[in-house]
């Protein structure tokens, strides 16, 4: 009696033990799974598909920190084409400065009341004059905010009779501001001011 006693006693350590290893093993392989979902979600969350010409692209969300340099140098980039990219049409050219304008703040607009009163946009249209930029080279300095930027490029000035390259250099400064359809990257350039541009060649046609 006191032999089947000890069986059942070893018996019931067996079935409590095994019934602690699976409920053990239960619990891990729930904790696991609920992981794995979550690492999942924000891996899809992070993941934004675009619709473009019928076919679904890719893309990803990121922190706008990781971004600042590259938005930064785009905003700039985009600023000084609508800024400069002239053609001989009052209608062009008040569509490319004003959304220029968007871009930067009173000190872009001084400037281009400045070339109005000079006459310089009257002069575009009356001489036929085409006027194209190439950036050369953006530099932008995150580390301090708001972040100085400085802006190398040329200038291309088409005349009935020549095309005059230019130099061109401006610098200023880049604040946050909300993101709108207007200004996309969310930068406002300050403080804008053209240090160099000159004449580096002159190409008759």
């Amino acid at each position: 009696m006191f032999t089947k006693t000890k069986n059942i006693d070893t018996a019931f350590r067996h079935i409590r033990l095994f019934t602690l290893i699976v409920i053990i093993g239960c619990i891990v392989l729930c904790c696991f799974t609920v992981y794995k979902s979550h690492q999942m979600v924000t891996s899809i969350q992070g993941k934004i598909y675009i619709l473009a010409n019928g076919k679904a692209l890719e893309a990803y969300a990121e922190e706008r920190k990781d971004n600042v340099p590259v938005e930064a140098r785009d905003h700039v980039k985009t600023f000084h084409r609508l800024f400069f990219t002239l053609s001989p049409d009052e209608k062009s050219i008040r569509e490319y400065v004003g959304k220029a304008l968007y871009l930067a703040d009173a000190t872009a607009k001084k400037e281009y009341d400045n070339l109005t009163e000079k006459g310089f946009y009257t002069g575009i249209i009356s001489g036929n004059i085409n006027q194209e930029i190439s950036i050369d080279s953006i530099h932008v300095d995150t580390a301090v905010y708001p972040y100085f930027f400085r802006c190398h490029a040329t200038q291309f000035i088409t005349r009935a009779t020549s095309i005059v390259s230019r130099s061109l250099v401006t610098e200023g400064y880049l604040r946050n501001v909300p993101r709108s359809d207007n200004n996309p990257h969310g930068f406002l350039i300050e403080k804008w001011l053209t240090t160099d541009n000159k004449d580096i060649k002159i190409q008759n046609r």
